[in-house]
């Protein structure tokens, strides 16, 4: 892949990841107005989500023109890191809040797994300033990737099992929709370690680092897409049947 090429087609994820993200938040904006006032809490949180991540798409996208890629600068990962450190919880939180648990359950959850969402990019970020570009076990990347893998595995046991019971007594169609809705998490959330690592695995699997740099790039901006817009509508899908009472 050449320069151009690799350019231009992080260029046109970007792109795509604004449009996206605008969309979906005016989508939001309205269709919580539809909603009962116990319903609109978490739809608002969506909106909430795509809005933060539209603004530092802008300015990912900014920042990848002005260093065309990283070839004439650096460019600024940290837009990104900052953008997860404040929807990676939301997303967490409306998740739990849209299937209206106990109120006490669903404070301790939302508290519990905020924090471990906070923690979990907090780790990813220490790692991704580490830029080592071969697989060393013992290096800063690998070590704090493992880290932040730990609180994303603590997230899915209560995603799993902490709302089990609470899932058995939703309607057969929200039932449905919640088996969809986690493996879009699981399947969204899965692409970043792996995107992550890329840099450091490129050389093995028969790519430049370069290249490895570029599928990251890629990789992180279609997880953002599924994880936030796509996420959100099956989110906003379960407030309407709940709306609907079912």
């Amino acid at each position: 892949m050449s320069s151009v090429q690799a350019y231009e087609l992080v260029h046109n994820f970007i792109s795509l990841a604004i449009a996206s993200m605008g969309a979906s938040f005016f989508f939001f904006v309205s269709a919580r107005g539809a909603l009962k006032e116990g319903n609109r809490l978490a739809v608002t949180l969506s909106a909430t989500v795509v809005l933060i991540a539209l603004y530092h798409y802008v300015r990912i996208f900014d920042s990848w023109v002005a260093t065309a890629g990283g070839t004439q600068g650096v460019f600024n990962e940290a837009y990104r890191y900052v953008d997860w450190l404040l929807t990676v919880p939301l997303l967490v939180a409306e998740l739990i809040i849209v299937l209206r648990l106990d109120k006490k359950v669903e404070s301790k959850l939302v508290q519990r797994n905020a924090l471990y969402a906070f923690l979990m990019i907090a780790a990813g970020y220490l790692g991704e300033m580490d830029i080592q570009t071969s697989v060393v076990l013992d290096s800063p990347r690998t070590i704090w990737g493992a880290i932040s893998t730990i609180f994303f595995v603590l997230i899915l046991r209560d995603l799993y099992g902490g709302i089990a019971q609470s899932i058995n007594r939703q309607s057969k169609e929200i039932q449905s929709i919640f088996k969809v809705l986690r493996v879009v998490l699981i399947a969204t959330w899965g692409v970043y370690p792996i995107a992550y690592l890329l840099p450091t695995i490129s050389t093995g699997l028969g790519l430049t680092a370069g290249d490895g740099i570029v599928l990251k790039q890629v990789g992180y901006t279609v997880a953002d897409i599924l994880a936030k817009p796509g996420y959100g509508l099956l989110i906003w899908k379960i407030a309407t049947l709940k709306n609907s009472g079912r």
